[in-house]
């Protein structure tokens, strides 16, 4: 089958599979395969003269108008719509299903208890994923859910899908630690005195934090224990003298 992808996350889980798609988007990390523009701005003519038997899109990372170009340019459109851990297996099967491709989904690790901060209150993280303004993950988000099951709690999760938050927020709201992700804004060191005047701050793996697919499980654990060594660093940092942190 002659597949599109205009998902990260689904072009690496095709790769696992073993049904490389055709085309992808730019974001997908694959150079070997041609590059059909980018999730929010995908080149239809082009994906139309591929002449695909399938493109592959998810409501969260494309737009409505680019699926409905697709359909009017008579091209088959499997439009997925992830958004918390509990849509990846539903989601992955229906695709499977679709391409005709025999998936047995790997299941989850444990979900983690809430974590606990030393002084006794539940953990209570800042993912900033925007700069000027900052912007951050609500909870009907797959990275916010992903995050919970790790046992930690997401500031401003309940103020909608992806909150804008100005420095009037960030000073009334106290958090325990920032996490960085590395992606869709490329958090670099440089960036970290910045980060830190809001809480200590510590650099995780984007892609682990919001590409879900067949890397789901194992990003589940990776993200879980890089939440508790941000944790076990600050503690160290509040515990140990100046010498032995660095600092």
């Amino acid at each position: 089958m002659r597949i599109v992808s205009l998902v990260p996350s689904v072009t690496e889980t095709l790769a696992a599979w073993g049904a490389d798609p055709i085309a992808c988007t730019r974001f997908c990390e694959r150079p070997d395969l041609e590059h059909v523009g980018g999730t929010k701005n995908p080149d239809i003519e082009a994906i139309a003269e591929l002449r695909p038997d399938l493109v592959v899109a998810d409501r969260e990372e494309n737009r409505s108008a680019d699926y409905d170009a697709l359909v009017a340019n008579g091209i088959e459109v499997e439009a997925l719509h992830v958004a918390s851990l509990d849509d990846v297996e539903p989601e992955l099967g229906r695709l499977a299903a679709r391409i005709g491709i025999e998936w047995t989904p790997e299941p989850l690790p444990e979900q983690c208890a809430a974590l606990e901060h030393p002084s006794g209150h539940s953990v209570r993280v800042f993912v900033p994923i925007w700069r000027r303004p900052y912007m951050t993950i609500g909870a009907r988000t797959y990275g916010a859910s992903l995050l919970a099951w790790c046992g930690v709690e997401v500031a401003f999760s309940e103020r909608g899908t992806y909150p804008t938050l100005d420095a009037k927020d960030l000073s009334a709201e106290h958090f325990d630690i920032v996490l960085a992700p590395t992606e869709p804004y490329p958090w670099h060191l440089r960036h970290l005195d910045e980060l830190a005047k809001i809480a200590p701050t510590h650099v995780i793996d984007g892609q682990d934090l919001f590409w879900w697919g067949t890397r789901t499980p194992g990003a589940v654990t990776r993200v879980a224990k890089a939440v508790k060594r941000a944790l076990r660093r600050q503690d160290l940092r509040q515990t140990a003298p100046s010498s032995v942190t660095g600092e």
